[in-house]
């Protein structure tokens, strides 16, 4: 065990002083209302003197909590860093009523996920990294209002997944240091650039990179297969989910399918006030005690 504020211990020297007061009082002022000898009771003599002495123990207990003890606890647990980056189709079909309700899903999904670090991707025909891996999340949040498909430029009307997926590969790899690595694909449309066996090669490539995919298809029809192919391929998934209570669904699936990790920090010096408290209590309840009827008279 080790101190904070060690000097702080000699004061200890005060309640150790003060038990003298104690134990070199006299039996007090001896009065017979019945003339008669009354032999000296040394058990009912100590366990009073015992009772005086509480308060000084409280005193000495209150300098060694003051002093700040601390011990060397066991490893504790740390979040492990996962790297998600969203990939937010923003072509012309993703306007309106599917825009909104992605919006609102990836907002909620990283209120969820505090303490891992995201990053967004803006693709169409083309790719903007908005933001780069970051773990202060409300940046994320407060980016949705820019992937509105309605504000984007002429050149972003078309759907290029493959190259969306590359492109966020690439800057995963500078950016993502440690920990899982994870691609969130939000989109509504075939891939212009995916078939013929592309998907196979980019699933690899992500594969190698050790990056899963999971593919949010906002859309009534069914999942395009190569990009079922490719999400799978990488340990992932591709879900359909036409409307909120559904695209939350898949959200949630996707967070209990990487979950928080933790791992061991190293051992700590850590407060270690609870065996202090604890005797604090107790002694607390003898001075009750005490002061309800062990006591010493005037006789």
């Amino acid at each position: 065990m080790t101190f904070v504020h060690p000097w702080v211990l000699l004061l200890l020297c005060v309640p150790v002083l003060l038990v003298w007061t104690v134990i070199g009082r006299g039996a007090g002022l001896s009065m017979p209302f019945d003339h008669k000898h009354h032999p000296r009771r040394r058990v009912l003599t100590w366990v009073l003197g015992a009772f005086d002495l509480v308060p000084l123990l409280l005193l000495a207990v209150a300098i060694v909590v003051l002093s700040g003890p601390q011990m060397l606890k066991q490893p504790r647990s740390e979040r492990v860093l996962t790297n998600i980056q969203i990939a937010m189709d923003v072509s012309g079909s993703m306007g309106g009523p599917r825009y909104r309700m992605a919006s609102t899903a990836i907002e909620d999904f990283t209120k969820v996920r505090e303490g891992d670090a995201f990053g967004l991707t803006l693709f169409g025909s083309h790719q903007i990294r908005w933001i780069p891996l970051t773990k202060d999340l409300q940046a994320i949040r407060n980016a949705m209002p820019f992937a509105n498909p309605e504000h984007q430029p002429w050149h972003m009307i078309g759907t290029s997944i493959g190259a969306a997926l590359k492109f966020c590969m690439e800057n995963m790899e500078h950016e993502a240091a440690e920990g899982d690595r994870l691609i969130i694909l939000v989109s509504d449309g075939v891939s212009s650039d995916l078939g013929s066996g592309q998907e196979f090669e980019i699933g690899e490539e992500l594969k190698s990179a050790g990056i899963t995919v999971y593919h949010i298809h906002v859309a009534e029809d069914a999942v395009p297969s190569e990009i079922v192919e490719l999400a799978r391929l990488t340990g992932g998934d591709a879900m359909a989910a036409s409307d909120q209570s559904s695209l939350r669904a898949v959200f949630g699936h996707i967070d209990k399918m990487k979950p928080a990790k933790f791992k061991p920090s190293g051992t700590v010096p850590l407060d270690h006030f609870g065996p202090f408290a604890a005797a604090a209590l107790v002694l607390l309840g003898l001075q009750l005690v005490g002061l309800l009827g062990m006591r010493y008279t005037p006789w």
